[in-house]
């Protein structure tokens, strides 16, 4: 009657039934492990009840009926959401309002629907033009500008019905790409050019978008603008005269608008432009030529070179604007040759001389070019082969449209007047030259014509440079290209894999290239390779313009693609300065023979001429702070022109000059102009060129001997002194030689001074004569000596020599004190010894009378020697100049006894005292 168990069927279910209650028959269904919704929703199996039964087996139990049980395992939200992807990306184009641009998905793990469903999509990011449903569609709120933003990233998360967010947010791309224009992709606006760096490309990725427009074939033009740089391009800014002799033009060209200086002081007054040797003309200005400078009397053949720049000259009806002429310089107002523009026309007037034959000679030649007044610098020549005259502009020839005829000027005395950017006119104004006009100013002056002032007219408005004249005949068109040839343009890298299907063309002064083509992949290729090169070492700095325009031929479509235009710029960096240095020997002495010899004497024998710049060299240690050190690195470069001035004075030439072999210069392609102020050297040549030739001056003096030392500079120049050198200085003197003029009693002094010691002289005299010779010896050892003494050597030699003067004269006044005192003694017994003697009668012993004048001879002697020591002693101090007296005074007294003594001798043996 009791119930005892309960038993599950089926396998390996987590469930067991236990029994509470045997009599009442009450049991309990527990899980035996955790139940796990994700693994299992449900159960069903089947449970029996067993009575307890009788018998030891419990196949004698009896057991009820089978019930089934079916059991729901009720969910919690354990799990989080989580995307399908780490991350969305979506393209969508600027302008457009999508429905959807795309879709994000979540998922979650929990079983139940509650909590296994996304119930809703949130966007993380703030303040960004999106939106997302319910459903994980992302859509855009406002229309997405590509100049704006390019590219858009938000995060996005989820969450399910239970109020989970996701674990982890996604992240959303929007790449916005701009509504689809064709033109060029993926180049830069600003280019850099280091000096020095070659050829470089403009484009190396550039390539052109078409969107999917039909092209038959499409024309490039790259053009590099650099009309505001310098002459039109980067370009040489050496001297005329440098740049004529490097491009090999013939010699004796004539440069009208040199660099101000003393001796090209014409110019000093005019608008300049240190950097380019550009002179600017506002209409109120003109230069006169000096005399000389230019032959009087052309020749039938001759050539005018200038770089110009003008504009449309105010009015309408303009004046001429002359830019070269020459003219009456006063009297009259003949114009024999001019160069002048009127109305955007260039004329050249060239009045010939009357001759033999007075008939019509063309006179003007007129050319009409746009490029005259279109504010653009170009290169003009114009070349005279009377009675042909052509003009070469920028390398292209042209023949005047218009040529007139007149007659010859008649001869007369006046002189002439060349002038640049003004016309000098003579007393006359208000007139033209007649046809045959020697009587002008005659019916002038009868007509009561107008009489004015000489002055300046017609003046220029523009900008000249290189204006030059050069007698003979024109230079070949080889020279002139180079002479107008810029430093820099476009270039194109390897040529040869542009391929058949591309043609280019470049212009004269490769500043313009054209390349066509009918294959866009080629097209692109040919533009990569497009290059800007400056081949200059020291290029100008600055920006060059870079314009890049495209034409585009369709396939028989009315409507075709239009391409923009690329504006970009290159921007040339500074270069690094040089530094120019000389050194070498700045003072040295030479025998005065050398300087009268035929060679004369080398100023520079060891000059030197090194270039360097400061280098910032980075750290060996890459983890160290320090800044970065400066090194000096050297560096090759050219010189244009060299000056040795001469310091102190102009030279004599009557007495001393500059010399320097032609065949040196030739030799190294330079050229030198010498005068009184110095040497000058010019022409580009390399730095060891210039060593070479300045190690050659020599200095030569006729007349040396009143020649201490002479005094020079040196100063170099690179690119018309853009870059300038130290000044180096040297000193160079003269070694005189002096000579002796008893040489045989030097000599004897010098060979035997011990015999100075044994002469039986008195104290004085001795000691005077001994310290007379020591100063002899120093000063003829000090000037006999062939090498040249130091300071302290001459110091020590005047020290010794003033030291034995003061001993010398320091025993000779003790002498002369000594001897006062004996003439005093002896004057003192004479007047004792005064008697009246008119009775006397005394005997003149003629022997005694016969020896008389050796004595007198001998005391004469002595008084010369102590005179001669008196007047070298003349320069001592007053109280020797006082004894000096006393001494005179006392050697006159004596002397009076001593003649007395030698007439009137007696036997004064027996006379008592």
């Amino acid at each position: 009657g009791e119930i005892c168990a309960f038993k599950i069927h089926g396998q390996e279910l987590p469930f067991e039934a236990v029994v509470l209650n045997k009599t009442s028959g009450e049991g309990r269904l527990r899980a035996k492990s955790p139940i796990d919704c994700e693994l299992q929703k449900e159960y069903t199996f089947i449970i029996q009840a067993y009575d307890c039964g009788t018998g030891p087996r419990e196949t004698a139990w009896k057991k009820s009926h089978k019930a089934v049980v079916h059991i729901q395992v009720k969910d919690v939200n354990e799990f989080a959401p989580t995307f399908k992807e780490p991350a969305y990306k979506a393209i969508v184009t600027e302008g457009k309002i999508y429905d959807s641009i795309l879709q994000v998905e979540a998922i979650d793990e929990d079983c139940s629907p509650q909590y296994s469903q996304i119930c809703n999509y949130e966007i993380v990011t703030t303040d960004v033009p999106f939106a997302i449903d319910r459903n994980g569609n992302v859509r855009n709120t406002e229309k997405l500008s590509y100049d704006k933003q390019h590219q858009y990233e938000i995060l996005v998360t989820a969450y399910d019905c239970g109020q989970k967010p996701a674990a982890q947010d996604t992240l959303v791309q929007v790449d916005v790409k701009p509504v689809c224009k064709p033109g060029w992709q993926d180049w830069t606006k600003r280019i850099e050019y280091q000096p020095g760096s070659g050829s470089m490309p403009l484009f190396p990725s550039i390539h052109l978008e078409t969107c999917d427009g039909a092209v038959s074939s499409i024309q490039i033009t790259t053009e590099l603008q650099t009309n505001y740089i310098g002459k039109g391009c980067d370009r040489e800014t050496y001297s005329e005269k440098s740049l004529q002799k490097l491009c090999g033009a013939s010699s004796g060209i004539i440069d009208l608008l040199p660099s101000p200086s003393a001796a090209t002081n014409w110019t000093i007054g005019l608008l300049v432009d240190s950097s380019e040797m550009i002179f600017k003309f506002d209409g109120r200005q003109g230069a006169k030529i000096p005399d000389g400078v230019v032959p009087k009397n052309l020749t039938d053949q001759f050539t005018i070179t200038m770089w110009m720049k003008h504009g449309p000259s105010p009015g309408v009806r303009a004046e001429k604007e002359t830019i070269l002429c020459n003219s009456d310089k006063t009297e009259m107002n003949r114009h024999h040759y001019a160069l002048y523009v009127h109305n955007c026309r260039l004329v050249f007037l060239l009045r010939k001389d009357f001759d033999q034959a007075d008939t019509f000679r063309p006179a003007e030649f007129h050319w009409k070019l746009d490029q005259i007044c279109d504010k653009e610098w170009h290169y003009y020549v114009i070349n005279v082969e009377f009675p042909v005259v052509t003009l070469y502009m920028d390398g292209a020839t042209y023949e005047p449209y218009l040529v007139t005829n007149d007659w010859p000027i008649h001869p007369s005395h006046i002189a002439m007047q060349l002038t640049v950017g003004a016309c000098w006119q003579g007393r006359c104004s208000g007139t033209q030259e007649s046809v045959k006009d020697g009587q002008i100013m005659v019916l002038l002056y009868l007509l009561g014509g107008e009489v004015t002032k000489p002055r300046f007219a017609q003046f220029f408005h523009g900008s000249l440079a290189s204006l030059t004249i050069r007698p003979g005949k024109m230079d070949s068109q080889k020279v002139i290209s180079c002479l107008q040839a810029c430093k820099e343009g476009l270039d194109i890298n390897s040529l040869e894999s542009l391929g058949q299907g591309i043609k280019y063309h470049f212009n004269p002064s490769q500043s313009v290239l054209v390349m066509e083509g009918d294959d866009i992949g080629n097209i692109n290729r040919a533009l990569q390779k497009v290059s800007y090169i400056n081949s200059r070492q020291f290029p100008t700095a600055g920006v060059r313009r870079l314009k890049v325009s495209s034409k585009v031929q369709c396939f028989g479509e009315d409507v075709c693609i239009s391409i923009p235009d690329i504006d970009a710029y290159v921007m040339v960096l500074q270069a690094v300065e040089p530094q120019i240095t000389l050194h070498g020997t700045d003072r040295f002495w030479r025998p005065a023979a050398q300087f009268e010899s035929a060679r004369g004497v080398i100023l520079f024998p060891d000059i030197k001429i090194v270039s360097t710049f400061t280098k910032a060299e980075a750290p060996s240690d890459l983890k160290t702070t320090a800044p970065k050190s400066a090194v000096l690195e050297e560096m090759l470069h050219n010189l244009d022109f060299c000056d040795i001035l001469v310091l102190g004075g102009d030279l004599d030439p009557r007495q001393e000059c500059l010399e320097l072999n032609h065949s040196e210069l030739h030799q190294r392609h330079l050229d030198a102009t010498n005068s009184t102020a110095g040497y000058s050297i010019y022409g580009v040549g390399s730095m060891s060129r210039y060593e070479q030739v300045l190690r050659h001056i020599r200095y030569r003096n006729w007349r040396p001997a009143a020649l201490e030392s002479r005094h020079f500079r040196i100063k170099c120049s690179e690119l018309n002194g853009r870059y300038t050198s130290n000044e180096f200085n040297l000193e160079v003197s003269v070694l005189h030689e002096v000579r002796v003029p008893d040489s045989e009693h030097v000599n004897h002094l010098i060979a035997q001074p011990p015999f100075l010691q044994s002469v039986h002289h008195p104290e004085s005299q001795t000691s005077i004569q001994h310290s007379s010779v020591l100063c002899s010896l120093c000063h003829v050892n000090s000037f006999l000596v062939p090498v040249v003494p130091s300071i302290a050597t001459v110091v020590i030699i005047i020290s010794v020599c003033m030291l034995v003067f003061v001993v010398a004269m320091g025993v000779y006044r003790v002498r002369i004190a000594h001897q006062h005192f004996i003439q005093e003694t002896e004057a003192a017994k004479e007047a004792e010894m005064d008697w009246d003697d008119s009775a006397l009668t005394i005997t003149v012993n003629p022997m005694e009378k016969h020896g008389a004048p050796g004595r007198g001879e001998e005391e004469t002697e002595e008084e010369e020697e102590e005179e001669a020591e008196e007047d070298s002693s003349s320069s001592s101090e007053s109280e020797g100049s006082e004894e000096e007296e006393e001494e005179g005074a006392g050697r006159g007294r004596h002397g009076q006894s001593g003649a007395r003594q030698a007439q009137l001798e007696w036997d004064d043996s027996t006379l008592p005292y």
